[in-house]
């Protein structure tokens, strides 16, 4: 008759040689996947960038967002978030305002993109950067970059007559705070200078408070 009856002896035994495959089973759930021999193929990726024509070989995952910032070396825009929750990445392609983060680069080969940069230098700054300094649009002044580059677009938005949520004519789209409000709305600004980004949007389309 076999018993079932587990030894002493058994037990330190099973143990010892569960405890010699355990670093075993460790390194294999841990060691990282091995690239491919050949490795990712590069694209080439031609853009005009604040009026400069550049040539890029990019890995084709590389966003719009890193190539502008790791490979042209533009700084000015800003990664916040990087899921496009926040932004400071936005630029301005094709004369439309999109989040960086969220797209990749080779999606724009041949296509033109304005930066903070491209906007205005020291020497010579926008309309819109100036009035963001008059009107105090800003504090930290991470989020100011894509803060501009959205509302030059959005100024440029209502001016030809495209509707936002909040539009209740859609065949004449009004300027009012709503409008401005509504479709600044993804440009997060932690140290909460709304109202005064507002102000800044307003002097530059030549409208007064009421």
């Amino acid at each position: 008759m076999t018993s079932d009856h587990v030894t002493r002896r058994g037990l330190f035994q099973g143990g010892a040689a569960l405890a010699a495959t355990a670093p075993l089973v460790s390194q294999a759930m841990a060691a990282p996947a091995q690239p491919s021999s050949k490795g990712t193929p590069m694209s080439p990726v031609e853009l005009t960038v604040n009026g400069r024509e550049v040539h890029l070989q990019l890995d084709p995952r590389t966003t719009l967002l890193d190539a502008l910032r790791e490979h042209l070396h533009l700084t000015g825009t800003k990664k916040g978030c990087d899921h496009g929750q926040c932004g400071a990445c936005t630029v301005i392609v094709e004369g439309r305002r999109i989040n960086s983060c969220l797209t990749l680069a080779v999606m724009h080969d041949g296509e033109k993109v304005t930066t903070i940069e491209g906007l205005g230098t020291p020497e010579a700054l926008h309309p819109m950067q100036k009035a963001f300094i008059v009107h105090d649009g800003y504090q930290c002044g991470y989020c100011t970059p894509g803060q501009i580059c959205s509302a030059v677009s959005v100024l440029e938005e209502i001016d030809a007559g495209i509707p936002s949520h909040v539009t209740e004519d859609l065949a004449q789209v009004a300027f009012s705070d709503a409008e401005l409000r509504e479709r600044m709305s993804g440009n997060i600004c932690r140290c909460a200078a709304y109202s005064n980004i507002i102000a800044a949007m307003r002097d530059v389309a030549g409208e007064t408070q009421a």
